[in-house]
């Protein structure tokens, strides 16, 4: 616990045991209350008296009063983060005057060829510290399903890997054994009816997306650097990602999609509403909503349905026991 005071793991071991012994001790009977090397204990005994932790005094050694000499470590520490934090607004501001400068040339940086695509997609992947976020559309022919070597890789770092697949994924030859094992070495996936676009982020500091419009398979990409574009791809990611389904390995190996059963109250009473007749309208009047929120959390409970009809919608509510 004092390791946060900056000692030493035998340094705190010697001090608590000093810190149990009245009055002065000779060097020799803290090797045995301690467990350590003569030597060992030499070495941490002077280390402790520089620090102002141990006195020596009448041939022995003996603790300063706690409360004085952690303390005064505890206060130093404090002023150490203090200055850490000035020093790290300095720099932020620092960091923000130079990024002002900035063209689009160094923020977005265009790739056609698919080998160096490729490149491209790993070390995205490699420059994670903490998170890979990805969407993936069917039928990709740059770097297919099961050949993302860079994955397993930055997911032994300890990376966190969250995937947003379309549906249609599982359609492919293979879809559902890829998506198994994927969640088997640790991926959390989700899905959507269709993904939007095809992308890849690492943190909040790189991202990749296709170049062109609707060419979701095709190898031309962007690169995007840490800025507004790359902001606004993560806001869409994880909007998505709210809204998709979670998955689950049925017993046949098989990929089950989750139906998203736990709604909110104010769901369950707009379908128990919408069920009963009422109009949008009516049901924003009886809930004081607006009918657009009304209309937008019906759709919201379509997409969790996966379905496409407000009857389909009621069907699925009556045999889910949402309303």
């Amino acid at each position: 616990m004092l390791t946060a005071l900056g000692l030493a793991e035998d340094e705190e071991r010697l001090y608590r045991t000093l810190v149990t012994l009245p009055g002065p001790v000779a060097a020799a009977d803290l090797e045995a209350g301690a467990g350590l090397p003569a030597a060992v204990v030499a070495g941490l005994l002077g280390s402790l008296t520089a620090r102002g932790l141990v006195l020596f005094e009448d041939n022995g050694y003996a603790v300063a009063p706690p409360a004085v000499a952690l303390g005064a470590l505890l206060r130093q520490q404090r002023d150490d983060l203090r200055s850490a934090e000035t020093e790290l607004v300095a720099l932020a501001e620092a960091h923000r005057l130079a990024t002002i400068g900035r063209t689009a040339g160094d923020v977005i940086e265009v790739i056609t060829g698919t080998d160096a695509v490729r490149q491209r997609f790993a070390q995205v992947q490699h420059a994670a510290r903490i998170e890979v976020r990805s969407m993936v559309v069917p039928n990709l022919t740059v770097v297919p399903p099961g050949e993302n070597s860079a994955e397993p890789v930055s997911m032994a770092r300890g990376v966190r890997y969250r995937v947003i697949v379309d549906r249609a994924f599982l359609e492919m030859a293979g879809g559902h054994q890829i998506i198994a094992e994927a969640l088997e070495e640790g991926e959390e996936v989700r899905f959507v009816d269709k993904v939007p676009i095809k992308m890849i982020i690492a943190d909040r500091e790189l991202g990749m997306l296709p170049l062109l419009q609707d060419q979701n398979t095709a190898p031309a990409s962007v690169l995007v650097q840490a800025s507004g574009v790359l902001d606004a791809m993560i806001a869409l990611y994880e909007e998505v990602w709210q809204r998709a389904r979670p998955v689950r390995v049925r017993p046949d190996a098989t990929v089950g999609i989750e139906a998203g059963d736990d709604l909110e109250d104010v769901d369950r009473q707009i379908l128990m509403l919408l069920l009963a007749g009422l109009t949008d309208h009516a049901i924003a009047g009886s809930l004081a909503l607006s009918a657009r929120t009304v209309q937008r959390r019906i759709r919201h409970l379509m997409d969790l349905a996966g379905v496409t009809t407000r009857v389909q919608l009621g069907f699925h509510a009556a045999r889910k026991d949402w309303a």
